[in-house]
């Protein structure tokens, strides 16, 4: 059984919030809904049928739920834009604390999934669908929204990573994309030796970057399952983490890479000024960059994507950044039609199309994933290039998926101070690992916690 004080440092850790990895935001704030469908921001059309309730915040959720409505004729969706992200998982956990008002079904992103879980404020899918749609997703997609062996949510979409890179900059310079981290480094210190800009940034405020970037190197940064009543393995300043971090404090010490905080409009003036070679990030990064205006202007046809850089080329590793899926809440008033909606929205072929074509998300549904006509799509962004099939299809196959814990968010709070420390040049990568290994061991086990 969980204790009263890791129940309590999980709420706390949910109230307090953090910076997370989107896939991509959301409208406005409608004022929540609770569990209520007399709050719906759609229209039902079948009137007669039992409703669900949803929170969510993708883009074209109207249109998803539109899909779903007219093509279901035994629940409908009433669909409500609690706001995005940290918006939307305050008033969630507003509700978790006073047993009602949540919705039947919730958007989470998957490194908050084993939060609310651990706080029984998710149900477990397994017994709910789950094997019908299993072969639908990889393993590690999977594994994202598992807490043990339980299944929390239903997978939409997802963050494989790639190098994209600015061709102009690269053919100036006379490099090619590098497939190693040592090839990495050598093209940075080419282009910055020729008077050329920085060749990436290693941002304090992407901590689930960063460690996406651990795992890339074989890193375990966590075991966890609940099942182990209160048990959590913590392994922040091992071989793999600190090789990883001492990199990257290299290439800040030796004035390579920035370390600007991304998704700021400076950062992203940046971006379009050519003040970075190389933006290292995931498949949902085209729609942001666009929404925020790059590669329409100056910098329009200059884009391209690559493979991730690997520690070991003849060994890669795939890696993922971001990802949502549908749970469904413990307040769902019937857990079984919520689970059918869960597995079902956003499942449909036109609402997947819409998606991807208009780079709102990158779905992890393997018929999508296997298509010829998404393999073989010329993204706009990279001037035509089939960098799905080059690159994030390959990478969301491989991919064998995390582990996330409840304390998730304060450990991204203090990775998020120690790249700050290594960025101006307080600790090297591997003291930073070694205080963050300190700080979150003596948090888990003030929380009550035994760490392994």
């Amino acid at each position: 059984m969980k204790t009263k004080p890791v129940l309590a440092a999980v709420t706390a850790l949910a109230l307090a919030g953090a910076l997370s990895a989107c896939t991509a935001g959301g409208g406005g704030d409608n004022g929540g809904g609770g569990n209520d469908d007399a709050n719906c921001t759609n229209t039902i059309p079948k009137e007669d049928l039992p409703v669900v309730t949803m929170w969510a915040w993708y883009p074209n959720m109207e249109l998803v739920v539109d899909n779903f409505n007219e093509e279901n004729d035994e629940v409908q969706v009433c669909w409500t834009n609690a706001g995005a992200g940290g918006d939307a998982y305050d008033k969630f956990q507003t509700a978790i604390s006073a047993g009602s008002g949540a919705p039947d079904v919730m958007m989470v992103e998957a490194d908050r999934i084993a939060t609310f879980q651990a706080q029984d404020a998710l149900v477990d899918l397994r017994d709910l669908g789950y094997e019908d749609v299993a072969d639908s997703f990889s393993d590690g997609a999977w594994k994202d929204v598992s807490v043990g062996d339980g299944i929390y949510g239903a997978p939409v979409d997802g963050g494989p990573m790639g190098m994209i890179y600015r061709t102009d900059i690269f053919e100036q310079y006379g490099i090619t994309p590098p497939t190693t981290w040592a090839e990495f480094e050598t093209a940075a210190q080419t282009v910055k030796d020729a008077g050329g800009p920085v060749f990436a940034s290693f941002a304090a405020n992407q901590p689930a970057e960063v460690t996406a970037l651990m795992y890339q190197n074989g890193a375990e940064p966590f075991t966890y399952d609940p099942a182990d009543e209160g048990a959590i393995g913590i392994d922040l300043n091992s071989d793999e983490i600190k090789e990883v971090l001492d990199y990257w404090s290299g290439l800040v010490e030796k004035g390579l890479v920035g370390t600007e905080d991304q998704f700021t409009p400076e950062y992203i003036a940046g971006v379009i000024n050519g003040d970075y070679a190389t933006y290292l990030s995931a498949a949902w990064a085209p729609g942001y960059l666009q929404g925020s205006g790059v590669g329409e202007g100056a910098d329009a046809g200059v884009w391209a994507s690559a493979p991730m850089p690997q520690w070991d080329a003849n060994s890669p590793i795939a890696i993922n950044w971001g990802g949502s899926a549908f749970s469904v809440s413990s307040q769902a008033n019937d857990p079984e039609l919520a689970a059918q909606v869960a597995f079902g929205v956003y499942a449909d072929q036109a609402s997947l199309d819409d998606g991807w074509q208009n780079q709102i998300i990158f779905p992890l549904n393997v018929e999508v994933l296997e298509s010829e006509e998404f393999l073989n799509y010329e993204v706009p962004f990279f001037d035509g290039q089939q960098a799905n099939k080059e690159v994030y299809v390959p990478a969301a196959n491989a991919y064998e998926g995390m582990t996330y814990t409840p304390i998730g968010q304060y450990y991204y709070s203090q990775l998020t101070e120690q790249i700050a420390r290594i960025n101006d040049g307080s600790a090297t990568g591997s003291e930073a690992a070694d205080a963050l290994q300190e700080a979150v061991v003596a948090y888990a086990e003030e929380q009550g916690f035994t760490v392994q």
